[in-house]
Parts: C-alpha cells; structure tokens; sequence
C-alpha cells in the first residue's frame, strides 16, 4: 500500500464521520463547551418590565420638554422594590437601575440633570420621550427561540441561557474515545523500569489532547504485545459503546507489531495506512462497524502529532464542534534545506524577527522520541511534499500548539 497525501487522509477520515446526536440533560454548570442538542426558547420575558437604565428620575416626558421643569416627588422605584402608585401630571419618582418603571412615567432623567428643591425637583437638562428606558421585552421574550440547536456553548451563551431561567440543558453526548497502550516495554509513570523497559507517556498528551477537543476518554491502560491481551481490551471497548479506539504503538507490520492483525481479525474494515508525513506515518485508520478506529504511532511526538492532525479534528465533528484553527503564516526565521516526499512537521519555537514579524526558528535535532522538545515548541513548520530549499525570511506555514498564542 502506498503512502496517502495527509490531506486525503483527512478527507478520508473525516467523510464518513458522522456527528452524535444521543443527547442527556446538564446542568447549566456542567454545559461550558457542550453542544445544544435541541433550540432554547425564553422561560420568561427579559426585561420583565419596563426597567430604568440609569439612576434619576422617572416622569413623563411631556411634563418636562425643557430644562426648569418643577415636579413633584411622590416616592421611590428600587431594584426589586418597585413604586405602587401612579405617576401623575407633574410627578415624578427616585429611580435606580433596574428598577421597573412606574406606571404613567414613561422617561428616566439623570440625576445629575435636576437639583432638588423643597418637595421635589427642577429640571436642568430637556427630556426626550422614552429616554434612559429598556422597554419590557427589549432583549427577549417568553417563547422566544434564543439559541438554536448545535450552538456551541461558551460564556455568553450559558450567560443568556441563564437569563432564560434554564437549570439545565439537553446537550448532545461528548464523543467517547477509548485509549489502549500496547508494547510489553511499556510501564506506567511512578514506575521503577528495568533496562529494557520505558515509561508509557503518550497515553497522557492524548487523553489530554481528546477531553480538549470535546471527547471522554475511556482509558483501557497498557496491554501487552499478546493477540489475547489486545482482543479483550477491543472488546471492552465495544462493549463500552465507544465512538473512537485509539491504539499507541503496534500498528505497523512488524513481529511485534500485532494491533493491525488483531484489529483485523477482529472485523476491522482497513481504510488506510502509511501516511506520507513525518513524524507519524505508520498511522492506520479504520472501523469496527460505527467505532473509527485510528493506530496510532508508539513514538511520543509521532503520536502527539497525528492526534493534532487526525484525532482531534475527527473528535470536534464527532461533537458538532467548530474545527481548531491552528494554521499560520509566519516568517521563517532559518533556510530550510529542500524537503523529501513526505510532509514534514518540524517543532519550532516563534519569536520576533529583526523587521518584527512573527518568525519559526526549528530545532536543530527532531527524533520522534524527544519529548521535551515537543514541550519546548510553539508550532510546527510544515513542509509539503518535494517542497523547495525556503531563505530565511520567506513566508512559513506553521500549525501553532497553542491556539491561543497572540501572532
């Protein structure tokens, strides 16, 4: 099988994948990042009331077009304690914010626009009709349809929905992943490892990389290289009813690569394998009826890598949620010499350069297994296939770690 352009591979893997619409009732403080899984109409009318936008005076507008207006104080309007009566010809009413409008006033003048006097005040600043009002049903109304189904949920939106006087929210389900180490090498973190053993640390990033993107994770820990051992921990996870099984590490062909045969005699149906990118190509992906299936590779960065390139974006349709926009166009700050036939994802880190752009400077050693320069990087630089030597200085595609990195 030959090995598949990255961007076919993501078309690939993400034409068939079909967003969750199982839903289940939150509560609004557990609704951040959730996805609403039908629309959300108003429980109540916001404003309930005609409500003062500032603190001053409630009157009718027509009793005071001009400035020397003289009006009498009958009484006071509170946020939560509205006035009974009934405002008059030439009365006026104390008002703060929020505070509901009292019936016959239909204007709010500033404080700092009239000076008491004896029994009341005088106007020293005209009043426009309606000024300093937020009319009953201003911002929505009972029934209303304020939030569709499939919005995204963040801070404003939970804010209105709150409002809306919403406990609770029907969201749809988070995707579930389930995570399987393989290697009999593989010890976790707190481990005391022999000569010949090393310590499982993909699992972590991906677990972490996954609950970011909107998933759950079922972690089905770290299996021995054993088609028994590997064939039981798919099975649980089909019984778990999982969306995605990721597998780190045994997915290519070799003797003691046994995830692909296994999965394949499991009843995976194989899309695809060796993808034409570095780090990261002997990624496989398949299914198991509706589960995709992805093999990650076991080499840390090479695993970190293709979860950006293929789990998370696959977890957000998954979870009706917008993709991560992590491409960027920066200076690069080095000439990177000609590149191969295989895409390549370069850690770099960013800083300013001297014209004061944004620029990538790689690092000198890129081994798959170097983790800590993965945790020292900002981006990584992309270079496309046959791609030509590229100046110092030139325009760079870089995919950002962090998105929320200010370019």
């Amino acid at each position: 099988m030959s090995m598949l352009p990255v961007t076919e591979a993501q078309d690939r893997l993400l034409s068939r994948a079909k967003p969750v619409q199982a839903s289940e009732i939150v509560s609004l403080r557990e609704a951040d990042g959730r996805v609403l899984a039908a629309d959300l109409e108003a429980k109540l009318t916001q404003p309930p009331f005609d409500a003062s936008a500032m603190d001053g005076y409630a009157l009718r507008g027509d009793d005071a077009p001009n400035p020397g207006a003289e009006l009498r104080l009958i009484g006071m309007s509170s946020a939560g304690h509205g006035f009974d009566g009934v405002v008059g010809k030439g009365d006026t009413v104390r008002i703060f914010t929020g505070a509901p409008v009292p019936q016959g006033a239909d204007s709010v003048l500033l404080q700092e626009d009239a000076e008491k006097i004896e029994g009341g005040i005088r106007t020293t600043f005209p009043v426009r009709l309606g000024q300093h009002v937020r009319p009953r049903g201003q911002d929505f109304l009972e029934g209303e349809v304020v939030l569709k189904a499939g919005t995204a949920l963040d801070f404003s939106r939970l804010t209105v929905a709150a409002g809306m006087n919403h406990a609770t929210l029907e969201v749809r389900r988070k995707p579930v992943v389930a995570l399987l180490a393989t290697g009999d090498e593989l010890l976790p973190p707190g481990s005391s490892p022999a000569p010949a053993q090393i310590i499982a640390s993909s699992t972590f990033g991906i677990a972490a990389l996954a609950r970011k993107a909107g998933a759950d994770v079922l972690d089905l820990g770290i299996v021995p290289d054993e088609k028994s051992a590997i064939s039981a921990a798919v099975e649980r996870a089909r019984q778990a009813d999982v969306d995605v099984i990721v597998t780190l590490g045994g997915a290519s062909v070799g003797d003691h690569d046994l995830v692909q045969s296994t999965l394949l005699a499991s009843g995976m149906t194989l899309d695809f394998w060796r993808i034409a990118m570095r780090p990261g190509k002997p990624l496989m992906v398949g299914s198991l009826g509706e589960t995709h299936v992805l093999g990650l590779p076991g080499n840390p960065v090479s695993s970190l890598v293709c979860g950006l390139l293929f789990l998370e974006p696959l977890i957000r349709k998954l979870a009706s949620l917008p993709p991560v926009r992590r491409e960027a166009t920066v200076e690069s700050a080095t000439t990177l010499r000609a590149n191969d036939q295989r895409q390549d994802y370069m850690r770099a880190t960013l800083s300013l350069s001297p014209s004061g752009a944004m620029a990538a400077k790689p690092f000198g050693k890129q081994d798959s297994s170097m983790m800590k320069v993965f945790a020292q990087a900002d981006c990584l630089i992309v270079r496309p296939p046959q791609a030509p030597e590229l100046q110092a200085g030139s325009p760079c595609p870089v995919m950002l770690l962090r998105p929320d990195l200010r370019l």
